[in-house]
């Protein structure tokens, strides 16, 4: 996966359409692969966590090689839906609470840190909009710091509520994840905290 990952990663910057909006939208990327590299031994994560990071790195470097008001998967969902503005960057911010939930999650059960699963639900939610606060914080900073040339990188395209709307599709993300993967979550998070312990 991180060969891929890092070949995808050289394919979005040879010629991204804005250099500085490529650095800040695969950041995390960039961040992400070193610390799973080192961890992999001392923490490995569940099969369905590594197949959501990759999916939401291809995400972030798709975004960050086109920015994302120019990804062309989005031109063809504007026709598709029949909007007015591109809305790949809404497939990002989904993604930015479905893969960080099941972050939260891995590590909050691993950890044990917490008991019940309302609890469980609760904690995760709360992760999720911290992170995804914190990321609209940081499109604010650019914006009051590169005026008009960070764009590219908030990609609201014109939409006055695009901070909210981000902001409400990464709650969206988190709950998806949530309902739709938790039980397979637990049974991989069973089978590998079993291997651990037998070794």
């Amino acid at each position: 996966m991180s060969a891929a990952l890092v070949a995808l990663l050289v394919w979005s910057g040879i010629r991204p359409y804005d250099r500085l909006t490529w650095f800040m939208e695969v950041l995390p990327v960039i961040v992400a692969l070193p610390v799973m590299w080192a961890t992999r031994r001392r923490f490995p994560l569940t099969d369905i966590l590594y197949a959501g990071i990759f999916v939401h790195c291809c995400v972030l470097m798709l975004g960050g090689a086109f920015t994302y008001a120019r990804v062309p998967m989005g031109f063809a969902l504007q026709d598709w839906l029949g909007t007015d503005r591109n809305p790949y960057d809404k497939i990002g911010h989904f993604m930015q609470g479905f893969v960080p939930a099941l972050i939260a999650r891995e590590i909050l059960i691993r950890g044990a840190y917490v008991r019940g699963r309302g609890m469980l639900a609760f904690l995760v939610l709360c992760v999720v909009m911290a992170v995804s606060a914190t990321y609209e914080l940081v499109e604010w900073a650019a914006a009051l710091i590169l005026g008009q040339g960070a764009d590219e990188f908030l990609g609201t395209q014109g939409d006055v509520w695009d901070t909210q709307s981000d902001m409400f599709l990464a709650l969206l993300g988190a709950v998806s994840a949530l309902v739709l993967l938790s039980r397979r979550h637990d049974r991989e998070i069973a089978e590998l905290q079993s291997r651990s312990s037998s070794r």
